[in-house]
């Protein structure tokens, strides 16, 4: 895999051992996905609103400037929160024309953001970090056009562009392939109540991934009253009305929380994490039955999770497609069985932050592992491993992989664990904290 597109942070981050099993308690910042569909639909409400505990991170950053650039109010709540203040947010009255929208890293922004544009009255340009342009968004620019959304992309079905937007969106009936991101889907249906006619949406195309991040749209705007017809797998029906505004808490962030658990496998030790949900649409509710998998057992207690870790870790076969984002921690898990493991079903991450299961496959060969790309997935041998670089490639998930390994292998080095700030500020503190095994790492 080239490097040549990434400058990363050349002292690097020297991954710590477990110097022994892990026992630690935890707290994880509030759920990215959720935070930035919550902002996104306070901004459209009825009314003003706020969010409790939402996830302050760099992507959540971005999603901030975006909205406030379109002229929604944001104020914050000093003080309210242990990972940062809750938000007052008042949806705009008049809409800035001729702004520029930069979406950094984040998915959610681009696939979330550029329908509000249509709102605009005026032109709004919508761009991205240069390591974030590649980023699928052909497919959305079409449908978009479909709509009513006036794009000019200059030809290149790609970022950046220009919206020009008209005060609305008509709406209407359209068909996407959303097989390279479910963001599309999610983009389009947050918005979907205030086209003019609302949206009737059909999927046709290879698989869907990340369902439970669809659902997770549908479950937040049904809190807010938008009720999503679902009349076939891969369809949905917004009528148009209302967005009601709402004061909304935001879950902790369960994928974030993986690596955290997986060190309880890893060290063969315990790890609690505060204020697990009792249900959730976020597609690291699905840990304890994936860690279950490699042999890990679990608990709930008192709105926590407590995984423990056993003697071995087992290989596993895993279908992902539904929870592709948390493949970089059951890689790093799986390098460590004691038999191989195969993991399918996630070939649309090869178009994240970076393509994960190229870097992946680098990163774990150049500890001396054996890793190989699938057609849709990764399959892992484990084999002894040693210590060098581990490559961050600008995706905050395959820097905290590199952490979760390193808890096992001597001399593993992050060189640039600073892009974990993209949905977790604070993960180079906390994992040293859940080492040191304090009561809390809130």
């Amino acid at each position: 895999m080239s490097d040549e597109r990434y400058s990363p942070d050349l002292a690097g981050w020297a991954a710590p051992t477990a110097p022994a099993t892990v026992r630690a308690v935890v707290q994880v910042p509030g759920s990215k996905s959720l935070t930035n569909r919550e902002l996104v639909l306070a901004a459209l409400a009825d009314g003003p609103g706020i969010l409790r505990a939402p996830l302050h991170s760099d992507d959540s950053a971005r999603m901030l400037e975006a909205l406030t650039a379109l002229g929604v109010g944001i104020e914050r709540i000093e003080g309210s929160g242990p990972f940062g203040d809750d938000l007052r947010i008042t949806p705009a009255t008049t809409v800035p024309a001729d702004v520029v929208v930069d979406c950094g890293q984040a998915g959610t922004v681009m696939r979330f953001v550029t329908p509000l544009a249509g709102f605009a009255r005026g032109d709004v340009t919508v761009t991205a970090h240069e390591s974030a342009l590649h980023r699928p968004m052909g497919e959305m620019i079409r449908t978009l056009r479909e709509v009513g959304v006036d794009i000019d992309d200059a030809g290149t079905w790609s970022l950046p562009f220009l919206v020009r937007g008209r005060g609305h969106v008509r709406g209407g009936e359209v068909t996407i392939d959303a097989s390279a991101s479910s963001q599309f889907v999610s983009g389009l249906l947050l918005s979907a109540a205030r086209f003019d006619v609302g949206l009737h949406l059909r999927h046709e195309g290879g698989r869907l991934p990340s369902i439970p991040h669809i659902d997770m749209t549908v479950e937040s705007l049904a809190h807010r009253g938008v009720h999503v017809e679902r009349p076939a797998p891969g369809e949905w029906i917004v009528p148009p009305g209302p967005i009601r505004a709402k004061d909304i808490a935001i879950e902790p962030d369960l994928s974030n929380a993986a690596p955290f658990l997986a060190a309880a496998l890893i060290t063969g030790g315990e790890v609690t994490v505060d204020g697990w949900p009792a249900h959730s649409t976020q597609p690291g509710a699905q840990l304890p039955e994936l860690l279950a998998a490699f042999g890990a057992r679990s608990s709930r207690r008192h709105g926590s999770l407590t995984v423990a870790g056993g003697d071995a870790i087992t290989g596993v076969d895993l279908d992902l497609s539904a929870v592709g984002e948390l493949t970089p921690t059951l890689v790093g898990v799986a390098l460590l069985a004691d038999a191989p493991s195969t993991f399918v079903g996630i070939g649309h991450l090869r178009g994240h932050e970076t393509d994960r299961l190229a870097a992946l496959v680098h990163n774990v060969r150049a500890l001396g592992g054996d890793a190989e790309e699938l057609d849709d997935g990764i399959r892992v041998t484990p084999r002894p491993l040693t210590g060098g670089l581990w490559r961050a490639f600008h995706d905050h998930r395959m820097a905290t992989t590199g952490a979760l390994v390193g808890l096992a292998v001597p001399g593993v080095v992050v060189d640039d664990i600073a892009t974990t700030a993209k949905t977790m500020p604070e993960f180079p503190e906390l994992w040293q904290r859940m080492l040191a095994g304090t009561e809390s790492a809130g």
